[in-house]
């Protein structure tokens, strides 16, 4: 599949259509020997053969909305669409009223002429780092589907129908790494941008606090593009960045903790790439991530905000939902207001903490999760199921922490299972670590070409 700008490009120069590029992802999905059925829980046939019909029409009189009208995305299954129930990954909603309006980060994509191509499958309630789903199934890594890898969550959908070809982006969403980390594991980018900047009306939340809105598709530049229309700056231009004297902080308490051969032989590779290229790599520690253990000690945000939300319909259907994800909930109950105000007031802390050791930095960078996709087998203890979890969680699930922004670039190399290099940098930054991260993926690029 193009990538955003590719196909841009040929839509305007009339070498391919958007029935095309529908039909090319309906194909995929509808390929039974591929992940359609568990990447999608609902997919938009006729919908969008029609919109890219007319899309097609409209550019041929000149009328198209923008340059990227009739590109095919899919849409994780927690956002609303007008006329729509929002499960959620979940069958306690299935059958929830539908929504009266489409949320407003979805709504501002269609009105470039986006065409939705389907609902994507995601962890119940976006409550895991893994992407497991028991009630619509899951769908695997692209890398070796013979042992069958897990596509990291919650956006798994969201990762695997990129990655397959079935989309040529996705929306997701990223309180912890929803975005980053099924973009590591599937080999795409993913962008957690700054939370405030995108708009999480329309979104079913998992805990407000550290919710973002962001898109995985092929590249850095793909991911701007699309965080620039869904944050209502479709105008936007991003600085020049250039590798030369680059400023990254790889962070020696958080970057190698617990991380497995195969992915320190992707950072090794990269921070190589880069340093020959001229950036300047400091390794030393990061005094914010051991704070935000500490903040932590009697519960974080994401249990209590969740099951603030969940409380009424955990006690009528607790035995419907996936035990894995209610049990993650339930201990929400248990924080005390008093525990959860010193946690905001800490968490005010350390993100200035944090603002202050990067100053001298352009962008935090380390893996973005320790380990290799695991396999599905991997997780059928539960001890076994916690302690993975938390490893695919910890590394990005601290920027969120930090309200910063952040992204996923792959790193591995040919061959080799997928690996993510996350850069991160303070809130607001978004524009800056963007231009950042398209000068560092055509370092790696060549990297994996060469």
């Amino acid at each position: 599949m193009p990538n955003l700008a590719e196909a841009a490009a040929a839509l305007a120069a009339g070498t391919t259509t958007s029935r095309n590029l529908v039909e090319l992802c309906l194909a995929g999905i509808n390929d039974l020997e591929g992940q359609g059925a568990r990447a999608f829980v609902r997919v938009y046939a006729d919908q969008a053969r029609a919109s890219a019909d007319a899309m097609d029409a409209l550019r041929q009189a000149g009328r198209a909305p923008g340059p990227f009208a009739g590109i095919p995305i899919s849409l994780k299954d927690l956002f609303d669409v007008a006329g729509e129930p929002t499960p959620a990954g979940s069958i306690v909603l299935a059958d929830a009223p539908p929504a009266t309006e489409t949320a407003t980060a979805i709504r501002r994509l269609l009105a470039t002429g986006m065409i939705p191509i389907g609902r994507t499958n995601m962890t119940e309630f976006a409550f895991s780092g893994v992407g497991l789903n028991p009630h619509y199934g899951t769908p695997l890594s692209p890398w070796d589907r013979a042992t069958g890898h897990v596509p990291g969550g919650s956006s798994s959908g969201a990762a695997v129908s990129v990655a397959d070809g079935m989309a040529l982006a996705a929306i997701g969403t990223d309180t912890g790494g929803s975005c980053r980390i099924p973009a590591a594991l599937c080999g795409i980018t993913g962008f957690k941008p700054t939370a405030r900047r995108v708009p999480l009306d329309g979104a079913l939340p998992l805990a407000p606090s550290l919710d973002s809105v962001g898109p995985l598709a092929s590249s850095a530049a793909c991911c701007a593009v699309l965080d620039a229309i869904m944050a209502g700056e479709p105008d936007r231009s991003l600085p020049r960045a250039v590798l030369a004297g680059l400023r990254l902080l790889l962070p020696t308490n958080l970057a190698f903790a617990n991380l497995d051969d195969l992915t320190e032989a992707a950072l090794d590779r990269a921070v190589a790439r880069l340093d020959a290229a001229g950036a300047l790599t400091d390794r030393a520690p990061l005094a914010a991530s051991d704070e935000i253990t500490e903040a932590h000690a009697k519960g974080g945000f994401a249990p209590a905000e969740a099951f603030a939300w969940h409380r009424d319909v955990l006690a009528r259907d607790f035995a419907r939902y996936d035990p894995r994800v209610a049990t993650r909930i339930a201990p929400g109950a248990d924080m005390s207001a008093a525990d959860y105000f010193l946690l905001t007031q800490a968490r005010r802390r350390i993100i200035l903490r944090f603002e202050a050791d990067m100053a001298p930095y352009d962008a935090l960078m380390l893996p973005t999760v320790p380990i290799a996709p695991p396999p599905v087998a991997a997780f059928v203890l539960d001890a076994d199921y916690r302690r993975l979890n938390f490893l695919l969680l910890r590394n990005p699930s601290a920027i969120n922490f930090l309200d910063g922004c952040a992204i996923s670039l792959p790193c591995h190399a040919p061959g080799a299972p997928p690996a993510g290099l996350m850069l991160a940098a303070p809130a607001m930054q978004d524009a800056r670590l963007l231009a950042v991260a398209i000068a560092v993926e055509q370092a790696l690029q060549h990297e994996r070409l060469n």
